[in-house]
């Protein structure tokens, strides 16, 4: 017989299986709970992406179309190939300029060689927004 009923379990033998099974609870649990902590938000993801691009994207010219509230619509081309973008810029307020309208118009764009769709037009540490820009260099000065 492949099971045997629970009474011809010795006491022993009783408290090795629960003991076994809380055991296999609890490290279940905790490879959950590391998992979980393990896990990368969409915040973060999206921070790494911009840093990537400030580091590793190249750089071209754009043209923001229209903005609305946090989010800015540009276009740009790369080897003949037009692309249509729009970035959350809610996550960067501290970084945009005090009349963002102001940037509608030429600005610059970074964006991944291998995947050109993927683009930015400001970060934490960069920014293609002229007037933007402009005014960063003059409070340097």
């Amino acid at each position: 017989m492949p099971f045997a009923p629970a009474a011809q379990f010795t006491a022993s033998e009783a408290v090795t299986v629960a003991l076994t099974l809380v055991l296999a609870l609890i490290v279940g649990m905790m490879g959950y709970l590391a998992w979980k902590r393990s896990r990368v938000s969409p915040e973060e993801r999206e921070r790494h992406r911009r840093a990537a691009l400030v580091s590793h994207g190249k750089m071209g010219d754009a043209t923001v179309l229209e903005i609305h509230d946090d989010l800015v619509l540009y276009s740009y081309g790369v080897r003949g190939v037009g692309y249509t973008a729009a970035q959350d810029l809610s996550a960067l307020r501290p970084y945009l300029p005090p009349d963002l309208t102001a940037a509608i118009g030429p600005v610059l764009v970074r964006y991944d060689a291998q995947n050109p769709a993927n683009s930015i037009i400001l970060a934490e540490d960069w920014s293609g927004l002229r007037a933007h820009s402009a005014a960063r260099k003059s409070v340097l000065r």
